[in-house]
């Protein structure tokens, strides 16, 4: 009988509701994992794209327990440090521990230097930076209490590669690199792997239109920073599930301070 690559471990998952966190669940449930999801299930003001909904993460919960798995969510935005921290801590009490964590909640806002305003700053920095600060130190308490964990950021290939249009993004998830590199360092002693994960373009809903008005229109000059060196426009949610559930399971045990590319080559242009 096959054994799961992901069997026994238990996961926090933020972002949970669709798109690339949908995505991460099914795949770690499908190998075994029991999961906390976690999502804001409402759209925030200074975005031009919908955020998932309560239905979206009641379907996501559903699609978990077609794997037979247990699962655990809750409604809470990742910039609540308090309530997260609350969130997690009851998943575990009710999953009896936690043994990794995917701080994949992330928003994304379009605009030219000139037109980018504090409050994008604001809200994406805070959501995609601050948000996986939240999400670490969640759980990294529960980690030390079973000796050892693995804990994944999803970053982006922009952080890498510096893509243009996006500032407030591209800057966000470059310091999930920097806040990955540190604890990674400063938790390898007591067995818990920090690794980030940088896909390319993902058809996940996250999409706002002002990246086609502008590419379209008068920064077309622009358009080479997004295209893959292999030849497709963008890559599936479980393309990245992958690299995540790598990192998740003990295959990858003394695998830290990574960054995993899943980006069909952009950044080696």
């Amino acid at each position: 009988m096959r054994v799961g690559r992901a069997a026994g471990k238990r996961v926090l998952v933020t972002g949970a509701a669709r798109g690339l966190g949908r995505s991460h669940a099914l795949r770690l449930a499908e190998e075994g994992a029991d999961l906390i999801l976690v999502d804001i299930c409402r759209s925030l003001p200074d975005l031009d794209y919908e955020l998932a909904t309560e239905d979206d993460l009641a379907e996501t919960v559903s699609l978990v327990a077609e794997h037979g798995r247990r699962c655990v969510s809750r409604i809470v935005d990742v910039r609540d440090e308090a309530a997260l921290r609350g969130a997690v801590d009851d998943g575990v009490d009710q999953l009896g521990g936690l043994d990794g964590a995917v701080a994949n909640a992330g928003v994304l806002t379009i605009a030219s230097w000139d037109k980018t305003t504090a409050q994008q700053w604001r809200t994406v920095v805070d959501v995609n930076l601050i948000g996986t600060w939240n999400t670490c130190a969640a759980a990294i308490p529960h980690l030390l209490a079973q000796g050892g964990g693995s804990l994944v950021n999803i970053s982006s290939a922009g952080a890498l590669k510096g893509y243009p249009l996006q500032l407030p993004y591209t800057a966000a998830k470059q310091g999930v690199v920097g806040l990955t590199q540190a604890l990674a360092n400063e938790l390898a002693a007591q067995s818990i792997r920090v690794n980030s994960v940088h896909p390319t373009g993902v058809p996940t809903g996250m999409i706002p239109t002002a990246l086609g008005d502008l590419l379209g229109g008068e920064r077309a000059d622009l358009i080479p920073s997004f295209v893959n060196a292999m030849p497709t426009p963008c890559i599936d949610t479980v393309d990245v599930s992958n690299a995540v559930l790598f990192l998740i399971s003990d295959e990858s045990r003394f695998v830290t301070g990574l960054q995993f590319k899943v980006d069909a080559g952009v950044t080696i242009k």
